[in-house]
């Protein structure tokens, strides 16, 4: 009989690194007993506790830190020093549940007919998270420390091409003395399917592409199991015309090209008031041109490769369709010839909104900007939209930018920066962005059962 296995291959040679069998039936069983095993354990331990296994997760990363970028550096082609910061971000971020989860997991009081009634905040069991590859230790840390602050225990299906990172991220919750707490299993999207309906799955979780969100959520609710959904973006990134537009054109390099522009939150879409476009124009060409494009591995590397080659591909086919469709080549890019799945990075000057590289999400080192004669125009065509995860706007009157970050339709607006992800602020989107929160308090309570407890004296009332 054959096994079924994935192969992962180097971004920056194409050349082969690994192979992973896919779990059989056997493999899947053990994987749930551990992590039901693992729930079943814990599912009392006081949140004093659950933090002080973070902070052991935190201490970990930390030690492994160089092992853990290089891996995932090999693996899907993140520049070192981001893969650095990726698993810095990791560590601090099982740091701020350790430090406020048992405030925010604290039970809420609440007026009623009783002498006492409160909510309590209880752990779900096993939460089913079905990875992205392109922050391969971020993705899973962002889900699991709440919810292990939570008193849930998590099972990872990882994406195919960076099963390897996956393996080392179970690694350190078992060298933090948290095994089973976090773990990852091998398996197809019909395993998946499989593990989702599996009575010890509590809920699910999936980061990823709509399409795949919907196909999760349709098996989950068949289950009567909860999600919370990550989709695509298709962020806006909006220059007024009172904005610092030297600030608003440096930022906004590191906003669509970090990680090769290849995140749900990179600013995919950028819009520009008239007075100022010829401006930004100039400056954000000039930063875009300074990217120094190549081995992921070498440091001063600011541009990796793309992941995968099918990625390369598709980006490829929308750049050439934008340009077939009337998209001006303000600085021509594309893929670059040789090995690896490299692309240079290539600037549109979009005036039909239509365009591929405008209305599909561009998942990619490619910048489509569009110049608004108006700032109602320019919101008009932000909303335009079926994604709706995050944006950004820049101006220097405050109180401009936050009225224009109330009328965006979308999970977050950042208001004189890029949009980011961080522990203290809740994510997630709307639209086909999907639903549910993830990080901070929002994040934290998704996971539990917000149990309704009535207290009356002992005689009744």
């Amino acid at each position: 009989m054959t096994v079924m296995e994935f192969v992962s291959l180097d971004p920056s040679t194409g050349t082969e690194i690994a192979r992973w069998p896919v779990a059989g039936a056997a493999d899947r069983e053990a994987a749930l007993q551990r992590a039901h095993g693992a729930f079943l354990s814990g599912r009392t331990r006081p949140p004093a506790e659950r933090a002080s296994v973070l902070t052991a997760v935190a201490a970990t990363l930390r030690d492994r830190r160089d092992d853990l970028a290089l891996l995932a550096t090999r693996e899907m082609g993140k520049p070192l020093a981001e893969a650095r910061a990726e698993v810095e971000k990791c560590a601090a971020g099982c740091e701020y549940f350790a430090e406020h989860g048992a405030a925010l997991l604290a039970d809420e009081p609440h007026r009623s007919s009783a002498p006492e009634s409160y909510v309590s905040y209880l752990p779900l069991g096993v939460i089913f998270a079905v990875m992205p590859w392109n922050f391969p230790y971020w993705q899973v840390i962002r889900h699991a420390a709440p919810a292990v602050m939570a008193g849930n225990t998590v099972l990872v299906k990882h994406a195919e091409n960076t099963l390897g990172c996956a393996n080392a991220l179970t690694d350190v919750f078992t060298a933090a003395g948290a095994d089973g707490v976090v773990s990852h299993v091998v398996a197809t999207v019909d395993d998946s399917a499989e593990i989702i309906r599996d009575d010890r799955i509590a809920a699910v979780t999936l980061t990823g592409s709509t399409r795949a969100g919907a196909a999760v959520a349709g098996i989950a609710g068949s289950a009567l199991k909860k999600t919370v959904l990550e989709l695509g973006g298709s962020d806006a990134f909006v220059v007024l015309a009172d904005a610092d537009v030297a600030a608003a054109a440096r930022t906004a390099v590191r906003a669509r090209f970090q990680n090769a522009g290849q995140s749900c939150i990179a600013a995919k879409r950028f819009v520009v008031e008239r007075s100022v476009a010829d401006e930004f124009i100039e400056a954000f060409l000039a930063g875009v041109s300074s990217l120094r494009v190549g081995d992921p591995a070498a440091e001063g590397t600011t541009l990796g490769p793309m992941a995968r080659a099918d990625l390369r591909e598709g980006l490829t086919r929308q750049l050439e369709r934008s340009v077939q469709a009337g998209g001006k080549e303000l600085l021509p890019g594309g893929p670059r010839d040789g090995a690896g799945w490299f692309f240079d990075p290539a600037v549109l000057l979009v005036e039909d909104t239509t365009l591929p590289a405008w209305q599909e999400e561009t998942f990619g080192p490619l910048a489509p900007i569009f110049v608004a004669d108006s700032e109602e125009t320019a919101l008009q065509v932000v909303n335009d939209s079926v994604y709706g995860l995050g944006g950004a706007v820049w101006t220097n009157d405050l109180d401009r930018g936050k009225a224009f970050a109330r009328r965006v339709v979308s999970g977050a607006v950042f208001v004189n920066g890029m949009t980011a992800s961080m522990p203290s602020l809740p994510f997630g989107g709307v639209k086909n962005s999907g639903y549910g929160r993830e990080l901070a308090r929002a994040g934290l309570l998704e996971f539990t059962n917000q149990q309704t407890v009535w207290v009356g004296p002992p005689g009744g009332i």
